[in-house]
């Protein structure tokens, strides 16, 4: 019996200990976790490895997380990925622009670890279903 592939996660993200705190907490068995640290990186990391999740933050270096989305959500070789903005921006004008830009959904920093979790163990489950 053939194991089936990771579920591959993509945490675009600037601040070092965020990103790594993200690595670690999200690592877990068959899920595989890459990171970048600017919007141009996550860009294109994101065209050009498979990921089954996208975790973006909106204030990024060289580019900005609402213009990465907006990009990948536009490409039909991305746009089917869940993504889902990391903020720390609580205005609903930013949740509606990064909505509008097609986001799946917004989680505020400071976020919680079984948050993430459970978005992660629902979207892992739904491929496997």
């Amino acid at each position: 019996m053939a194991e089936s592939a990771p579920f591959r996660i993509l945490v675009v993200e600037d601040e070092p200990v965020i990103r790594e705190l993200l690595r670690t907490m999200l690592h877990d068995g068959p899920v595989e976790v890459e990171t970048a640290a600017n919007g141009v990186e996550g860009l294109k990391r994101a065209r050009t490895q498979v990921f089954h999740l996208v975790l973006l933050d909106v204030v990024l270096p060289l580019m900005d997380g609402v213009t990465v989305c907006r990009m990948l959500k536009s490409d039909p070789a991305t746009a089917s990925i869940p993504l889902y903005m990391l903020t720390a921006k609580v205005k609903k004008a930013d949740m509606e622009a990064a909505l509008a830009a097609g986001a799946n959904g917004y989680i505020h920093k400071p976020f919680r670890a079984e948050e993430l979790m459970e978005l992660v163990n629902r979207l892992r489950e739904g491929r496997a279903g």
